[in-house]
């Protein structure tokens, strides 16, 4: 596995990659690696010869009172799962590199980016979308695999790349839970050991949704208002949002439509860490 640190040689090397006929798939993370990105690693080698994996902690993605620098950067550690897990190419520019003095511009994302977390975080998105081309610019995959947890991030992805006729196929992976059916994070970390177990919850309340939904219920918004309650059951588990949406335009849903698919996405906050879960279902 080869360690780069300079966009332009990242890009370099994957132009001879292109002219030498190898597919490309990348991988983006910001770090202290777990379970969940080595699954995406696995899918990009699955899907393609080449294995990028992306490791910057992008500045522009958070708010003034976020938790930009107390993110966990275990770097060494870092290198030696990716390495593990079959990495070809670790890309981990500085910021300076990625954000040079002169640097101006930035995009903005539409409505897709307005709500949910877009609402409640500021020029999120905004700052994820930016980053997201400069690094597909930089190493030019034919295919980029993002997980599913964060699925409004990965629904404005894929509008991104459409929008913008990048050429690269984005692929969504699967959540990767815990024992107790929580989604993997790199953020888990700083859960104490009873709000670790106790967000079992999250799970349990998308399971609630789905046996709902094969009884055929039909009123979303009120299936949603039962496991926010459930959540909010939970000593010290305050919800963001609890809310069924259409898959592509992440737009409230509160009755469903036999055939369609519906997405519930919730946040929740457990103490100090903000917790992100989803699941899809079909109303049949």
């Amino acid at each position: 596995m080869q360690i780069i640190t300079e966009p332009r040689e990242m890009q370099a090397i994957s132009e001879k990659l292109r002219l030498n006929r190898q597919l490309i798939g990348v991988v983006m993370t910001m770090g202290a690696l777990h379970e969940g990105h080595l699954s995406l690693v696995r899918l990009a080698r699955e899907t393609a010869g080449i294995v990028i994996l992306t490791l910057f902690v992008n500045p522009r993605q958070f708010g003034a009172n976020e938790d930009l620098h107390r993110y966990p950067r275990p770097f060494e550690q870092d290198i030696a799962l990716a390495k593990a897990a079959g990495v070809d190419y670790l890309f981990a520019p500085e910021a300076s590199g990625i954000y040079p003095e002169t640097f101006q511009t930035s995009l903005v994302c539409g409505t897709l980016a307005d709500k949910f977390e877009g609402a409640l975080r500021q020029g999120h998105f905004n700052g994820v979308a930016t980053v997201v081309a400069k690094l597909l610019n930089i190493t030019k995959p034919h295919i980029a695999v993002f997980g599913e947890k964060d699925a409004q991030q990965l629904a404005i992805i894929r509008r991104l790349v459409a929008d913008l006729n990048i050429d690269v196929t984005i692929v969504g992976a699967p959540i990767v839970r815990e024992e107790n059916g929580l989604a993997v994070s790199s953020r888990n970390i700083y859960l104490t050991s009873g709000e670790r177990s106790n967000a079992s919850i999250l799970c349990q309340g998308l399971q609630h949704a789905g046996t709902c939904i094969a009884l055929n219920r039909r009123d979303l918004s009120a299936i949603a208002a039962e496991v926010d309650a459930m959540v909010r059951s939970v000593q010290g588990f305050i919800p963001d949002y609890v809310s069924f949406v259409d898959e592509e335009t992440f737009e409230p849903a509160d009755n469903a439509e036999q055939g369609r698919e519906y997405r519930m996405i919730m946040a929740v906050r457990a103490g100090s860490v903000r917790l992100l879960d989803n699941a899809k279902f079909l109303c049949r």
